[in-house]
C-alpha cells in the first residue's frame, strides 16, 4: 500500500483534480484506492458526489480520534474506489489539533491499521498548516502539480524545505513522488517555456503525461463526477488515465 499526498500551498493549481482522476483512472485499472479528503473547502468530497455539508462520520471525526477509520469510508460510483470524505467543521480542527501532544502524527497513526488498499491518496488544504504537515506525516511521497503560469514556480522553494524538514523530524521515508504539469495549453508560447523550466528544476522527476487546459475537467466535479464518467473519450479525461498508466509502470503510448 502505498500513501500518496498531492500537495502544493499554491491554489488552482489542480490539486484536487489530480487527486480525484488518477485515483479515478487508477482504480479503473483494477487498483483498490482509497481517496482521502483533508482540506475543510472538502471539494474532493462534493468532486465525488458527495453534499459535503452532511456527510458524516468524516475524517474530522477521525482526527479527533472519535471513530476507527472504516467507519468514514464511504463507496463512490467508481469500482475499487472509496472516499473518507471532509466537511467544513474540519476547519475546526486546526485549532483543536493544537492542544494535542501528538498533533502532527494523528492522522498517521490512525491510517496505520487500514490495510486491503493499493494506494491512499491525500488532498491537503493548499496552505502548509497542521492539516497539511499530519498528511506529510502520514505520507510515504508527495506528488506536486504544477500550473502552466507566470507563479508556476513560485512558492514551491517552500513546499520543499517544508518536504525536507518533516523527513528529518517526523517521517524520514517522505520521498517526491514526481511533478505533475497541469494546464497546459500548447497554442501558447508561455506553456512550453514554462515546462521547459519546470523540467530545468526537477529533471527526470517531472511526469511524461502532461494534463491539458480543459474545460471538462474544470466542469466534471460541479456533476460530482470523476472526468471518466463526465467526459469518457475527452483529453482531460485521457490525459489522467495515461499518467495512471505512467506510474503503474504501463507504456504511456499504448494508454
Amino acid at each position: 500500500m502505498k500513501k500518496i499526498i498531492v500537495a502544493n500551498q499554491k491554489g488552482g493549481v489542480g490539486k484536487t483534480t489530480t487527486t480525484i482522476n488518477l485515483a479515478a483512472s487508477l482504480a479503473l485499472l483494477g487498483k483498490k484506492v482509497l481517496a482521502l479528503d483533508l482540506d475543510p473547502q472538502a471539494n474532493l468530497t462534493s468532486g465525488l458526489g458527495f453534499d459535503k455539508r452532511k456527510v458524516s462520520p468524516n475524517i474530522y471525526h477521525l482526527l479527533m480520534n472519535e471513530i476507527q477509520p472504516e467507519e468514514a469510508i464511504k463507496s463512490t460510483d467508481i469500482p475499487n474506489l472509496k472516499l473518507i470524505p471532509a466537511n467544513p467543521h474540519l476547519a475546526g480542527a486546526r485549532i483543536e489539533l493544537v492542544g494535542f501532544k501528538d498533533r502532527e502524527t494523528r492522522l498517521k497513526e490512525n491510517l496505520a491499521g487500514l490495510s486491503g488498499y493499493d494506494y491512499i491518496f491525500i488532498d491537503p488544504p493548499p496552505a502548509l498548516g497542521i492539516l497539511t504537515l499530519n498528511g506529510l506525516v502520514a505520507a510515504e511521497t508527495v506528488l506536486i502539480p504544477v500550473s502552466i503560469s507566470y507563479y508556476a514556480l513560485e512558492g514551491l522553494s517552500e513546499l520543499l524545505d517544508a518536504i525536507r524538514l518533516v523527513k528529518r523530524k517526523l517521517n524520514p521515508i517522505l520521498s517526491l513522488e514526481g511533478v505533475l504539469v497541469t494546464m497546459y495549453d500548447s497554442r501558447v508560447k508561455l506553456s512550453s517555456e514554462i515546462y521547459l523550466e519546470v523540467k530545468n528544476h526537477f529533471k527526470d522527476k517531472v511526469y511524461q503525461t502532461i494534463i491539458p487546459n480543459n474545460v471538462k475537467l474544470a466542469e466534471a466535479p460541479s456533476f460530482g463526477k470523476p472526468a471518466i464518467l463526465y467526459d469518457k473519450s475527452g483529453k482531460g479525461t485521457i490525459s489522467y488515465f495515461k499518467l495512471a498508466k505512467e506510474m503503474l509502470g504501463i507504456s504511456v503510448a499504448s494508454a
